[in-house]
């Protein structure tokens, strides 16, 4: 019998970095780059402070951010410290799996807890990165959740004990 807290079916997720229609089919020209570069540096500046940064107007600025909104080449979030919010418990998790791991990786991108899934190749077939409120909840997550997800053969998890660096300013190149 199938475990009901474990997604069965599922549709399209939003991966991050998902090729689909992103940057493989968006072009970022040098000003793109450079509206990008001053939203690393601050996800609040305003799009005319940014338009006289890169010598655009206020409107070229914000519909230009919004196709690259649009395309998913980026987005512009809020990063916020787990620890801050009652999330005391990080772990990055290998799992080896059997079967169609596009599939399984859409199951588990389904997993409230889950923030982070890819793909790889090596000794896991794919790593998940959770987000828990405690020992508690991870074990959980781990045995209701991951280990009961069809196609799941095992699992290794790696238990953050300090977050030392963590950025997403690494510009466009």
């Amino acid at each position: 019998m199938a475990n009901p807290d474990v997604p069965q079916d599922v549709g399209p997720v939003s991966f991050r970095g998902n090729q689909s229609r992103s940057a493989s089919a968006f072009q970022l020209d040098d000003l793109s780059k450079a509206i990008i570069e001053n939203l690393q540096q601050d996800g609040r500046r305003s799009y005319a402070a940014i338009g006289k940064s890169v010598g655009l107007s206020e409107a070229a600025v914000r519909q230009r951010v919004q196709r690259m909104v649009d395309a998913e080449v980026m987005q512009i979030v809020a990063v916020t410290d787990p620890m801050q919010l009652g999330f005391a418990r990080q772990a990055m998790i290998g799992i080896r799996c059997t079967g169609d791991t596009t599939k399984i990786a859409e199951r588990l991108a389904a997993i409230e807890s889950v923030d982070y899934v890819v793909l790889t190749a090596g000794s896991f077939d794919a790593i998940v990165e959770v987000v828990c409120e405690d020992d508690d909840s991870l074990l959980d997550v781990l045995n209701t959740k991951i280990r009961a997800c069809p196609g799941v053969i095992s699992t290794d998890t790696l238990v953050y004990l300090k977050l030392v660096k963590q950025q997403y300013n690494w510009g466009t190149r």
